[in-house]
């Protein structure tokens, strides 16, 4: 197990920044470092004020599709591209083993969402107990989960209002939908919230980050901004500052579809209300109209989130919407969310984004397609490119501008002049 102040020290180091501003930020509650004693090996991450915006990519079994080889094969892919987090949203299958087997695969922090397993544990969502809840957290915790979603914000009153407040889409988070059927048919309160010191004490002994789930998040862009959604958000804001009184590390989950226009201000908002707390989005998704090219919407949406101050994008797959991804749908999920990741670091002035842009802008007026591909974000797909449309006889230029290459005629006429 690792010390404190290793895990800082190698933060501080990967980020660029001192180890007294990363302190600074877990005292306040502006970083987290999700990271699970038992969970080891790990890269460890920091989330939030002045940080790398991370990206994470969701993997996991259906009941239709519940193939260990598969989603350990997605692990490597999140690996192979970068991934700084991966989530295992296991439905289908066993799921202690698939679990563990995930855990034991990344290298980077693995986050769960227990109240699935509760429900199937139980038989189904109204068979569900407080103690079956809370036995499914310690179990996730101990196998080594570094965060986990927690919908404690969906609350009785809640509920009641969404019976009451006309909404397009209702509930679209799979954990808000549970636990707005368990609270509706027993008429009480969701043990998450009520007994939330219990939570508290299991995910302080390992180690673990609460990531305080969005159960009444938009699903459409005409519900974004909600009483319903906004109401939540206070009850996380209340969470937040509990969790951290008792020593626990918190991230706040946001939306979900949002106009574009209404980005910045959601951003802001969660900023105002949660005290600094780490954000972490999905997406944000602008529009609803792109099922099969939703990782091109949330990367839109993304860029200015991040660019806005979220801290954590959580990524889109082309499959979004349409079905459980697949492998190459697990990859540009997380290349399209690592590029809005950096577009918004360096409007945030993130130390080295801003430095990267222009070492692949020198490399392209030198035209050293070598570097070019080396600085890419996605290295194999820019050499794949360039190999299938490299020109034939002036390989110093590309087919879409041969003998015209902009680059190319400038740069002899300056070495003209100069002779």
């Amino acid at each position: 197990m690792r010390s404190d102040d290793s895990i800082i020290r190698e933060i501080a180091k990967l980020e660029g920044v001192t180890k007294e501003q990363i302190k600074k930020g877990l005292n306040s509650g502006k970083i987290a470092i999700p990271y699970n004693k038992v969970h080891s090996p790990i890269h460890p991450i920091a989330i939030g004020a002045g940080m790398r915006t991370k990206v994470n990519a969701n993997i996991g079994t259906s009941k239709e599709f519940n193939s260990l080889s598969m989603e350990l094969e997605k692990v490597d892919v999140c690996l192979k591209n970068k991934a700084d987090a991966i989530m295992d949203l296991s439905v289908g299958g066993d799921l202690d083993e698939i679990r563990q087997a995930i855990i034991n695969a990344s290298t980077v922090p693995v986050g769960t969402v227990p109240i699935y397993q509760a429900a199937i544990e139980a038989g189904g969502v109204e068979k569900m107990t407080a103690d079956i809840m809370f036995k499914v957290i310690e179990k996730h915790a101990a196998s080594g989960v570094d965060f986990m979603t927690v919908h404690c914000g969906v609350t009785r009153s809640l509920v009641m209002g969404l019976s009451k407040k006309k909404r397009v889409m209702d509930i679209v988070s799979r954990g808000g939908a549970f636990l707005f059927k368990w609270i509706s048919e027993k008429n009480r309160e969701n043990p998450l919230y009520e007994e939330y010191d219990r939570l508290l004490e299991i995910v302080k002994k390992y180690g673990v980050t609460l990531s305080l789930g969005d159960g009444m998040r938009p699903g459409c862009t005409a519900d974004a901004g909600d009483a319903l959604q906004i109401g939540e958000l206070k009850v996380l804001s209340t969470l937040a500052r509990r969790a951290r009184t008792a020593g626990v590390q918190v991230i706040i989950e946001g939306p979900g579809h949002v106009p574009l226009d209404k980005i910045e201000e959601q951003i802001k908002l969660e900023k105002k209300v949660c005290n600094g707390a780490p954000f972490y989005v999905l997406g944000p998704l602008p529009t609803d109209i792109a099922p099969g090219w939703d990782h091109l919407t949330s990367a839109i949406g993304g860029s200015i989130a991040a660019a806005a101050g979220a801290d954590f994008l959580c990524y889109v797959t082309p499959s979004e919407h349409l079905g459980l991804p697949g492998l190459m749908d697990v990859k540009n999920g997380i290349i399209a969310s690592r590029i809005a990741a950096h577009i918004g670091d360096m409007v945030k002035g993130v130390k080295g984004a801003k430095e990267w842009d222009l070492k692949m802008s020198m490399a392209r007026k030198a035209l050293d397609w070598k570097r070019q591909i080396e600085l890419a974000i996605d290295p194999a797909t820019a050499a794949e490119v360039r190999d299938m449309r490299a020109a034939r006889e002036q390989t110093d230029t590309c087919t879409m501008c041969g003998e015209f290459c902009a680059m190319k005629l400038v740069s002899q006429s300056k070495k003209k002049k100069r002779k």
